[in-house]
């Protein structure tokens, strides 16, 4: 059977769905990512012949797992996985990694190059790593939080790209993948929520009100192209069930889905023919982020009208065989797969299972 057909949710040869199933296999999977420093794809800009600096040179902290944004988000899986609960070898053994990683010094060095130069990884990576700054900040685990301080000046370099950003352009980015501007203001105002940065909440509420506010009828149809990981439509109402009140989304997503069936590409999961193809395993993170995107509309569908259930439900009866779909390629044996998928899945879980925490 295919990645593409999963087994049917419920059925005996179904995996298991539940975080617990998964948490020691992705703890794994999180502890050889973020201690793998080759193979890096570096994206760094070289500005000479002299310019010539090793990965971990440039990001002491993020030089590892495959590239910079991907290190910055199974960093995150690992201090969401430590705050949940894995065997102590594991916890221990993360603990130091995390510790060595993202000390005071080495994030003083990250916060300087997003400085110097302001376009590397927008949005993905600043969202990511805002994601991370507010995780470590709220971590119930001491010596995770502890670390916290060292990401101010991270924060604060964000929060100007951000400003600088969204203010500077006229229209969103809609593809399905890293450029994303709708994923991206995502993870960048649930952790300005968190960390306080009231005036960055601000300006996402007023961007995303500006650039998808008056969307209706997305094609949903359209999607998807071969090497997407988000669902432009369902990363943008996501976005918006976090902007909008209860009153207002619930009519704003009436009108953004009123293209959906029952049976559409978009509540279906996806093939992939090639495992060994990089943009191809793109694919498996797609089924992944629409499972959770799905899961959180239909939580906020369900608070904005509890009558009217009938979006809410499809979408809730979709996100379980997404879900289904990618997650065995997240704990595989090809490391396009494996250097990211993980991130993806859990926080899918965490819809699922409404965690906040």
């Amino acid at each position: 059977m295919s990645h593409s057909e999963p087994a049917p949710v419920g059925s005996p040869s179904a995996p298991d769905l539940e975080r617990a199933a998964w948490a020691q296999g992705f703890a794994a999977v999180a502890l050889d990512n973020v201690t793998r420093e080759y193979p890096y794809a570096a994206h760094h800009t070289t500005s000479g012949p002299d310019d010539r600096a090793l990965p971990v040179e440039l990001h002491p902290a993020f030089a590892t797992s495959y590239d910079w944004h991907s290190s910055v988000h199974m960093h995150w899986l690992a201090t969401r996985l430590l705050a949940f609960g894995v065997p102590a070898d594991l916890e221990a053994r993360i603990t130091s990694v995390l510790q060595a990683h993202l000390s005071t010094e080495h994030l003083a060095t990250e916060a300087a190059y997003l400085r110097e130069t302001p376009h590397y990884e927008r949005p993905y990576g600043w969202a990511w790593l805002m994601r991370l700054a507010a995780e470590v900040s709220a971590s119930e685990v001491q010596a995770i939080r502890a670390l916290a301080p060292g990401f101010t000046p991270v924060v604060t370099v964000l929060e100007d790209l951000v400003t600088r950003w969204v203010d500077g352009a006229a229209h969103p980015v809609r593809h399905g993948v890293h450029s994303n501007s709708a994923f991206g203001l995502l993870l960048v105002l649930e952790g300005a929520r968190s960390l306080g940065r009231s005036d960055l909440v601000a300006t996402v509420g007023r961007a995303a009100r500006s650039w998808f506010g008056d969307d209706a009828g997305w094609p949903f149809t359209w999607e998807r192209s071969g090497h997407d990981f988000l669902s432009a439509g369902l990363a943008e109402a996501d976005l918006m069930r976090a902007v909008l009140p209860a009153a207002e989304f619930g009519p704003w997503a009436r009108a953004f889905f009123a293209e959906v069936a029952a049976g559409d590409t978009i509540l279906t999961p996806t093939t992939v023919r090639d495992e060994n193809d990089p943009q191809q395993v793109h694919l498996f993170g797609l089924d992944l982020s629409r499972a959770g995107s799905a899961r959180r509309i239909a939580d906020a569908l369900r608070a904005a009208d509890a009558e009217d259930t009938a979006l809410a439900d499809l979408l809730d009866g979709a996100a379980d065989r997404l879900l289904a779909s990618g997650l065995a390629a997240s704990v595989g044996e090809e490391y396009y797969s494996t250097h990211w998928l993980a991130s993806f899945a859990w926080d899918a879980m965490e819809a699922r299972e409404h965690a906040a925490g």
